[in-house]
């Protein structure tokens, strides 16, 4: 979800929150001027222009600019099919809760948070000019904000209504079973594009750290299971991408797509995780604990994750490159931001360095 962006940016320049890479998607088959009348009769929101950002990574989701007559501007999302988007719900909850660093979506004019057209949902927020922190690197203050906003968000007591409709945290093998499922094709006579060849050649060169990434989740996913963490809201993907700047030093965490109940350690992993290669700095982190305050890490926990997430990343790229045609030009730019998390002190390096010193 990108309502936040810095206006002189290309298409191709902007980062999805859910991956480090853009995917070029066609818009939802709505008519524009269905889209500009029901932000008119249901939002009081007279648009002039509305300019379709082909952007997401979501195939049954599209995204536009609204502009109004009084140059006011808003970032409007259409879903296909009629959601009830638990993620608004918890973005409403936080910034009700008083925590700034969160924007609500804009609501109707009947205090409803999304609108029913035809077959779609519509969802509206406020077009912020800003960039994100894959793009501009947050100051100290900014990284002090980051963490005392996180804090907040883990210690907010979710209602039972809301947190039984929360997915929670349960060690799944899921993304490990996929990238096994990939070695026959690495190990096999290389067939596919000219990506997917590369691609196979790259993971040749890299195996061993690959499957050292998998089974080493495996191992720590395992013995979690036969324990018992303190669940507390995260956010899941908490990245540089997701975190948005503006000029007047604020921040906002965007991207309520899929949170979870879990350990605390699972936003705090990407903390000095290095994702995309940025955020792999001690002196961030060191910031960013003075504003989140003392507590403990599960060093474990925290390994697991790391671990984790380079194997789903490795999972949702590989099953992409190596069994499809899809991306189109995006292909390349997939496999470039594969090769990026095994470089120097890279997502790889960080999660190793991470699991070094455990006796487990």
């Amino acid at each position: 979800m990108i309502f936040y962006t810095n206006t002189e940016l290309k298409y191709d320049e902007f980062h999805h929150c859910d991956k480090e890479f853009s995917i070029m998607i066609e818009k939802q088959p709505l008519p524009d001027q269905l889209i500009i009348n029901c932000l008119n009769a249901d939002y009081g929101i007279e648009v002039t222009v509305l300019t379709f950002l082909p952007l997401g990574a979501d195939m049954n989701a599209s995204v536009y600019k609204a502009q109004t007559y009084d140059q006011a501007s808003y970032f409007v999302k259409l879903k296909r099919g009629h959601h009830h988007d638990i993620g608004i719900e918890i973005v409403e909850l936080l910034h009700d809760a008083g925590i700034k660093e969160i924007i609500p979506p804009v609501k109707t004019i009947l205090g409803q948070s999304t609108q029913h057209i035809e077959d779609f949902t519509l969802i509206v927020y406020p077009f912020v000019k800003g960039q994100d922190g894959f793009s501009s690197n947050l100051t100290d203050n900014q990284w002090f904000k980051l963490g005392n906003a996180l804090r907040q968000i883990h210690e907010i007591d979710v209602p039972a209504s809301i947190q039984n409709r929360v997915r929670r945290e349960v060690y799944s093998p899921k993304w490990r079973e996929v990238v096994r499922s990939l070695y026959i094709h690495i190990e096999a006579e290389p067939i596919g594009d000219e990506i997917a060849l590369k691609l196979l050649k790259f993971m040749k060169k890299n195996i061993l750290s690959i499957r050292r990434l998998v089974d080493r989740a495996e191992q720590l996913g395992q013995k979690l299971q036969d324990q018992s963490h303190k669940l507390v809201l995260c956010h899941s993907d908490i990245h540089g991408g997701n975190v948005l700047i503006d000029g007047n030093d604020s921040i906002y965490i965007v991207d309520w797509d899929d949170p979870i109940m879990a350990p605390k350690e699972r936003d705090l992993m990407f903390i000095g995780g290095g994702v995309a290669n940025v955020w792999n700095n001690p002196l961030e982190e060191e910031f960013f604990y003075k504003g989140y305050g003392k507590t403990n890490i599960n060093k474990v926990i925290l390994a697991y994750y790391r671990h984790e997430r380079i194997v789903e990343d490795i999972a949702e790229y590989g099953q992409v490159l190596l069994l499809t045609s899809d991306g189109g030009e995006d292909r390349l730019e997939m496999y470039k931001q594969f090769m990026g998390m095994f470089k120097p002190n890279g997502v790889v390096d960080i999660a190793f360095r991470t699991a070094k010193k455990l006796t487990v």
